[in-house]
């Protein structure tokens, strides 16, 4: 295969594979766990109007696709760049164990938190070689030693790339009340990107607005996002993020390494026990949990 080879389908079957095998697709000692189920690949396009407009609502900081491609090879066109993006959905046993919590991230969801991550940066790296192999240059934006978290006037804490505004650009899922991007295979996932010197056609984006999916957003149901925070931190105008990093970082961090050992942070219990956890919601998915209460 080669560079004129390569093309949507090749790139999703690079992602697939590389998951497939269970020494690349685990949660590593004691079990060997799975970490992700099957991902979600699409692809978007540097000349998309949606990248300027991020930088502009987000802040001057945040880099364009040819901004974060030019850090380690130079000057690129954007009609030259495709973004690839991935979906990572959690696995039942995460979902699951996470959803029984009401204050503390269960040891599965932490795993998959930290674990989990290595196993997508993992993929981040295979798949910016694979496509060296071919002959196609590429960067994964949040492997980069520039990639920084910095202060938005409009949003605070943001970083200089988002992986859930790539999947958005891509057309893999829209953003819920809790900020968390609501894909067909739900919440309860991680995001991933590489942006690659090759010309190909973008996928469509099947929603008309970034809330689209959210039942709070949309129709002015649901909520049960906010309801799962231990701390208050999502109202339907959004997510406090100072609110819930200190949670987060203040008082989940400490419980982590006393009980299970793990150093880092976690939570995700706002992705689970909620309609959007492993699809995109449908009211009559509220009304079954509501039903089981």
């Amino acid at each position: 295969m080669n560079k004129k080879q390569a093309n949507k389908e090749t790139i999703t079957s690079l992602i697939r594979s590389f998951l497939a095998d269970p020494h690349n697709n685990n949660l590593g000692e004691p079990d060997q766990a799975r970490a992700w189920d099957d991902p979600l690949v699409g692809f978007a396009r540097a000349d998309d109007p949606l990248f300027e407009f991020y930088q502009q609502d987000i802040g001057d900081f945040y880099w364009l696709p040819r901004e974060a491609f030019g850090l380690v090879h130079g000057p690129a066109r954007d009609q030259d760049l495709t973004i690839i993006a991935w979906v990572l959905p959690q696995t039942e046993t995460a979902r699951h164990d996470n959803r029984k919590m009401d204050f503390y991230p269960s040891r599965a969801w932490v795993r998959s938190r930290w674990q989990g991550e290595a196993v997508n940066s993992a993929l981040r790296k295979h798949l910016v070689h694979r496509l060296a192999d071919l002959g196609i240059r590429a960067v994964a934006p949040l492997l980069l030693k520039d990639w920084q978290i910095k202060k938005s006037p409009k949003y605070g804490r943001s970083s200089c790339w988002s992986e859930r505004h790539a999947a958005y650009a891509a057309g893999l899922g829209t953003f819920g009340i809790c900020a968390g991007l609501i894909t067909p295979k739900g919440k309860a996932v991680r995001v991933g990107s590489v942006i690659a010197e090759i010309n190909l056609t973008p996928d469509k984006r099947p929603y008309k607005t970034h809330m689209q999916y959210c039942l709070m957003a949309s129709r002015g149901i649901c909520g049960l996002c906010m309801e799962r925070c231990p701390v208050g931190a999502i109202t339907p105008e959004g997510k406090d993020k100072a609110k819930c990093m200190a949670h987060s970082r203040g008082k989940v961090a400490p419980y982590l390494l006393s009980e299970y050992g793990i150093k880092g942070y976690a939570c995700g219990l706002c992705q689970t026990g909620v309609p959007c956890e492993r699809s995109i919601p449908r009211p009559q998915d509220l009304e079954r949990l509501n039903r089981k209460d």
